[in-house]
């Protein structure tokens, strides 16, 4: 499978089966993780697994729809703003890009190992902070991890004359 036949065939997960994600496919997609680029190679980013089983009553706190709980595992990607490169020229901290880099490598991976995730960003990030006990480093964005027990729909992208500009605006 090329990378971008990998990238087509990845779908944002909406239901799991209960089957245990083994150990090797776990640390295999957060190798992938680690191994992302980050600015100045810094990688100020943490990641949290979270396995559900017995804490669907306080994690559905943090993002309330029926397959964040019902996947084995979530994994919340965490920026340490303290530790990130900023840019002098505008102060522009990229502690959030590189925790999301760093998980789009792991979802991307989980693919490739036949695992499902889906990408949340509408999760609410002061129950995230209070159900994790997050020491002071910001969630950035969360993933579902396991097997899927659904079937991938239809992607809608935009044609790349959309998304892509040659030499100027």
């Amino acid at each position: 499978m090329t990378f971008l036949d990998l990238i087509e065939n990845r779908y944002s997960v909406r239901a799991y089966k209960p089957d245990p994600v083994e150990k090797e496919k776990l640390e295999y997609v957060l190798e992938a993780a680690r191994l992302a680029p980050t600015a100045a190679n810094r990688q100020p980013f943490q990641l949290l697994i979270i396995e559900t089983a017995g804490r669907k009553q306080e994690l559905v706190r943090i993002y309330g729809r029926p397959f964040f709980t019902q996947a084995p595992l979530v994994i919340c990607s965490c920026a340490i703003r303290s530790q990130a490169w900023t840019r002098k020229q505008d102060n522009a901290n990229f502690g959030h890009v590189d925790a999301t880099i760093a998980m789009d490598h792991l979802i991307l991976a989980a693919a490739e190992q036949g695992l499902g995730t889906c990408w949340i960003a509408a999760f609410d990030p002061v129950a995230t902070k209070e159900v994790l006990g997050l020491p002071g480093v910001e969630p950035v964005v969360l993933t579902t991890l396991g097997y899927p027990a659904d079937a991938r729909g239809t992607k809608n992208r935009k044609p790349l004359s959309e998304l892509v500009r040659y030499g100027h605006w």
